[in-house]
């Protein structure tokens, strides 16, 4: 088991979600970043599937009923990890008990995120906010092992389908270890970048808007807005006019829809989006993995795809 000590602002089970069920209302979830949580489960050696915690911000603290190698990537965080001084060995490696240990009771180390570290039966594993970025994704061996619904272990906070966020007191299983850690040192985390440039392709409703309202979409700089989410990222910046009055019957939406509300602010649909809506949806984004990491007041830019 893994005790959940505190659980930070957001703290969810995510895996690569549930593709496929959009048919029946369900939208895809999973990590915000696919990729990273991928990594952080090579690098403990799970599946790439396997489910593991996204952290928000805040951080976290959690744990450990069993000895494990646990992995973090994504944003810049602290690490540290309280465990009795003989047991602790960062990197699967050995760890001899010190002079100074025998007097002391629990030994804090620093841990990095991007590395695969051996914890003890009992160790406690302090994530602090995040300095850069947004998200964390922590992966441990054996796999976060909650009961999976329609095929996986994903927190989805619009429809409510998988295991609530994580509240303090929390217990969650584990799964069987199936590898070795992977022998590595150190893997890179990428920078955050001070704003973002996101590939564009034509909504289904382009021709819901004025001439200008595309020309303001590609040209003008928006802002994250605080009050995105895992459901979307809310954008406030140049309001785009409308051509056409009133509203749509709901229709599909997928992953990256730029939908307009009535304010004429931009809305991006991201991993928890609904798969239906009524507002006219202007664009496409190719890729939306950059805005996992995008804090509030970060500037968002468009452009079209590339020929």
């Amino acid at each position: 088991m893994i005790e959940v000590l505190r659980a930070g602002a957001l703290t969810t089970v995510q895996d690569q979600g549930r593709p496929g069920w959009a048919h029946l209302g369900v939208p895809r979830s999973g990590a915000l970043d696919p990729a990273a949580l991928r990594l952080a489960n090579r690098l403990v050696g799970n599946p790439e599937h396997a489910a593991g915690l996204e952290i928000t911000l805040t951080g976290c603290v959690l744990r450990f009923g069993r000895a494990v190698t646990v992995a973090l990537t994504g944003a810049a965080v602290d690490v540290l990890v309280e465990c009795r001084p003989a047991e602790y060995s960062p990197g699967g490696r050995p760890a001899g008990r010190r002079p100074s240990d025998a007097s002391s009771g629990v030994e804090r180390r620093p841990g990095d995120t991007g590395r695969p570290l051996s914890l003890p039966a009992g160790a406690t594993l302090r994530i602090g906010p995040a300095h850069t970025g947004v998200r964390s994704w922590l992966a441990v061996s054996g796999g976060i092992a909650v009961a999976p619904v329609l095929g996986s272990r994903a927190t989805d906070t619009l429809s409510g389908l998988g295991p609530p966020p994580l509240r303090d007191g929390d217990r969650l299983p584990l799964g069987a270890t199936t590898g070795p850690p992977a022998p590595v040192d150190l893997t890179v985390t990428p920078a955050v970048p001070a704003g973002l440039r996101l590939t564009l392709r034509p909504g289904p409703r382009q021709d819901w808007f004025t001439p200008a309202a595309l020309d303001l979409l590609l040209r003008t700089a928006y802002a994250i807005s605080p009050a995105s989410n895992r459901v979307g990222a809310r954008l406030v910046g140049a309001a785009l006019p409308r051509a056409v009055a009133g509203e749509l019957p709901s229709e599909g939406l997928v992953l990256g829809a730029v939908q307009v509300p009535p304010d004429g602010q931009p809305l991006i649909f991201l991993a928890d989006h609904p798969t239906t809506g009524g507002y006219p949806v202007i664009g496409v984004v190719e890729d939306v993995t950059p805005l996992a990491q995008a804090r509030p007041a970060t500037t968002v830019t468009f452009h079209g795809p590339q020929r």
